[in-house]
């Protein structure tokens, strides 16, 4: 057995909530699409109202492959890709050169684990910084699907009610586009498309908007 989160929009908030599902091991698609289902069986055994949508190259839904971060892109770029350029840290960056390689050699450049300590994310000109956590994750991410998505695809990813990423451990990272694309349901819903939102005002969305506790919509019956 294993936990992943699931990340959904209760009382006006992006919150997440831990689901115990059979895992099944392997790196074949097929292996972690199995997975998938099973993760998502467990959210529709507590919810039965739950529309769910895995957000990664392993997602049964092409709209779910697409929204990966290893395929979205923003200004002809990966998300990925972006995301790691823009890290700035205390003897180092940003590296702009990651914006060309591959995004997951992007992702596992060693400048980015030897270049000290995280201090803030550098993008067109502005400084994000790393408190709210993942804010400048889901700015890009939100800026990305603007740029990419159709208002139809837009509305068709915000009629589902619960997001997951496979791959993401919340034991080991903090980004999940499960929950940007959790913060863009609550978007749509809340504006009927996605706001233009500067730096400043989407920060303090985030702020209001996002927890990263757990939800306590089901107690403990994940635990």
């Amino acid at each position: 057995m294993a936990k992943r989160p699931a990340f959904f929009v209760h009382q006006g908030k992006v919150v997440s909530e831990l689901y115990s599902f059979e895992w099944y091991p392997g790196f074949a698609v097929s292996q972690k699409q199995k997975s998938v289902k099973s993760l998502h069986n467990a959210i529709i055994r507590a919810d039965a109202n739950a529309r769910t949508l895995e957000i990664s190259t392993k997602s049964l839904e092409p709209i779910g492959v697409k929204l990966s971060a290893f395929h979205l892109k923003i200004h002809n770029h990966t998300l990925e890709n972006v995301f790691q350029s823009a890290k700035v840290f205390e003897n180092g960056g940003p590296y702009p050169d990651l914006l060309a390689m591959p995004p997951r050699e992007a992702k596992r450049d060693a400048r980015l684990r030897n270049s000290g300590s995280l201090i803030a994310f550098r993008y067109q000109n502005e400084d994000f910084p790393l408190i709210p956590q993942t804010v400048f994750y889901d700015f890009i991410y939100i800026a990305a699907i603007k740029e990419a998505c159709a208002i139809d695809e837009i509305l068709a990813i915000s009629g589902y009610n619960y997001f997951t990423d496979i791959e993401f451990n919340p034991a080991k990272s903090i980004n999940t586009q499960a929950r940007a694309a959790a913060m863009l349901k609550l978007m749509v819903d809340e504006y009927g498309d996605l706001p233009s939102f500067g730096k400043e005002d989407f920060i303090q969305y985030h702020m209001e908007h996002v927890s990263y506790g757990r939800s306590s919509v089901y107690g403990a019956a994940q635990a």
